[in-house]
């Protein structure tokens, strides 16, 4: 069991180009390397940081992915274990005849856990990928809890409440947000991590890809919705910031004792919420 008492994270916002997997491979081990020199015990690169996520169609996307225990996912595992850290990075996984948009978690002894985005909005490649087949879980990354999410799922509450009951220190959010998903960077980020009482980490794009602007601003909040870092819109670059997990796992706030005190999760009425598990004809 880990005894160390905080942790260094670093999002490391990045331009990846289109089906151009070993430039893109290249630039997510140059990046690893810089954040792990600067004390970053997880590093986490956008959505589709592989490949890119533009594609129009199935078959250039399968084209495009790779299998988790692929070369590509070993060479990051190699980095992982040269640097004594670990890494979320998104990709297109091919299983098969099946094609998911995905991200993994490595670390110094191989995968750790992989991820399969639920949530499908109608746009790039995401047009075409099956949907996530999984059930959301918690993964341990050296003594901290981490749980994986892409993009649009963060749109969804219901998503990062049950990675938080779970047991979730940190929730990070690969994302490809393009031009009108400034509302998600700026309000929706802090609100998951506020009512969760969890570390949030989204991490963005940037450049220009298939028509589209990607917004960056990739950010981490800390459990009372507090901006720990933001980086800007238009470049590449690595954000740091320390995170406690022992913050996210105490769930009673105490304002005022005997006075103002709460607990989202203790207070929690869970018979009246049968709506939303109710069938919406989708799924």
């Amino acid at each position: 069991m880990s005894t160390v008492s905080t942790y260094r994270v670093a999002a490391a916002q990045m331009e990846p180009k289109l089906g151009r997997l070993a430039e893109n491979l290249e630039r997510i081990l140059e990046r690893l390397g810089e954040a792990a020199r600067a004390g970053a015990h997880l590093v986490v690169f956008p959505e589709c940081a592989l490949s890119g996520y533009g594609f129009s169609s199935r078959e250039e996307g399968m084209a495009h992915a790779v299998p988790i225990d692929g070369a590509e996912v070993r060479r990051v595992v190699e980095a992982c274990r040269r640097h004594s850290g670990f890494c979320v990075f998104g990709l297109l996984e091919r299983d098969g005849s099946r094609l998911f948009n995905a991200c993994v978690l490595t670390g110094p002894d191989g995968v750790v856990g992989s991820y399969r985005k639920v949530h499908l909005p109608y746009l790039g490649i995401d047009m075409f990928v099956d949907p996530g087949d999984r059930p959301f879980a918690v993964h341990d990354a050296g003594g901290l809890r981490v749980g994986m999410h892409i993009c649009y799922d963060g749109s969804f509450p219901e998503t990062a409440r049950v990675l938080a009951l779970l047991g979730a220190d940190l929730l990070v959010l690969p994302t490809n947000w393009p031009t009108h998903s400034e509302c998600a960077a700026e309000h929706m980020i802090p609100t998951r991590a506020m009512e969760n009482t969890v570390y949030v980490m989204a991490v963005n794009r940037v450049g220009e890809e298939s028509g589209f602007r990607f917004i960056g601003s990739s950010s981490i909040v800390d459990p009372n919705g507090r901006l720990l870092a933001r980086a800007g819109a238009d470049s590449g670059e690595v954000l740091l910031a320390e995170i406690d997990p022992a913050r996210a796992r105490q769930k009673h706030l105490v304002r005022v004792p005997g006075r103002h005190e709460i607990d989202r999760f203790a207070d929690r009425r869970p018979r009246f919420y049968q709506p939303l598990v109710a069938p919406n004809g989708r799924d």
